[in-house]
């Protein structure tokens, strides 16, 4: 594998120097350079390479996870409009089977959804044992768009975040290995991408004028950004910042890790049946 794994002596990877953030300390984003490339091994060519060696092993280690048993892998994608979460389930799985990987996009709440509290309809799609769910958006815009809109206040947001961290706590305590990742691109970089759907005919169908909205509102969403990945960035459910504005390293940092996590779990294939032993297929 060409990719490289550089260490500090506290075990840390020097790579996500100021890509984790922590509740012991105060965080921003506009510290972390959108187009940083901290995994690239190279040129552009040589990345991409690298992503697909990582996807095959990917694949490997998810049918291991499978026959395993023991755990169970959810990846969260957060970011704003553009920032490529599709494009990441694309480049990361793109060697798995659809029987392993499920991914779930979240919209905005039905009635139904909306009557009963904000993290029923989240846990119906958590995964299940041997499994690997990847959320595009996820249960964290219940701290995005209702605080940037003034639909909760500042005591009913602390109240979400205290209830979310229980809640990945519960998973995490049941088998759940949780990776949380936000992808981090410019507004100059939205800007181009936006236009390149507008202007782009197969595109186009994905480009909503909500979004020129939401567009306005980028420094109230940088802010609920802080103070959500500051609050919930936790030992059983850390975030990691990916620098986004470049694709491909996007897809390179995020293959890196979930193929990093997967490594570290010391998978295993259960032990033969004493049965089979000597049998011979007909």
């Amino acid at each position: 594998m060409a990719t490289k794994k550089s260490s500090s002596k506290n075990g840390e990877d020097k790579r996500l120097a100021g890509l984790r953030p922590d509740q012991e300390k105060s965080f921003e984003l506009k510290d972390c350079d959108p187009d940083a490339k901290p995994f690239s091994i190279g040129d552009k060519t040589a990345d991409k390479a690298a992503i697909q060696e990582l996807a095959i092993e990917i694949d490997a280690l998810q049918n291991m996870l499978y026959a395993d048993r023991r755990y169970k892998l959810l990846l969260v994608l957060q970011g704003l409009d553009t920032s490529g979460k599709d494009g990441t389930i694309r480049a990361v799985f793109n060697q798995t089977s659809p029987l392993g990987v499920r991914a779930v996009g979240w919209k905005a709440p039905s009635e139904n959804e909306k009557a009963h509290d904000y993290l029923w309809r989240i846990h119906q799609q958590v995964p299940a044992s041997g499994e690997v769910v990847v959320f595009n958006r996820s249960h964290y815009e219940d701290v995005l768009v209702p605080v940037v809109n003034g639909w909760i206040d500042e005591r009913q947001t602390a109240q979400r975040y205290a209830q979310i961290n229980d809640f990945e706590r519960m998973l995490s305590e049941t088998g759940t290995i949780i990776m949380k990742f936000m992808l981090h691109i410019s507004k100059d970089e939205q800007r181009e991408r936006l236009q390149e759907r507008l202007d782009d005919p197969a595109k186009r169908w994905k480009f909503d004028p909500a979004d020129l909205e939401v567009r306005k509102q980028w420094k109230d969403y940088s802010r609920a950004y802080d103070a959500l990945l500051e609050a919930t960035s936790t030992d059983h459910a850390p975030w990691t910042v990916v620098p986004a504005d470049s694709k491909t390293h996007r897809n390179l940092m995020i293959a890196t890790l979930v193929r990093d996590r997967l490594k570290s779990l010391d998978l295993r294939y259960p032990p033969d049946d004493s049965k089979l032993k000597g049998l011979i297929v007909e």
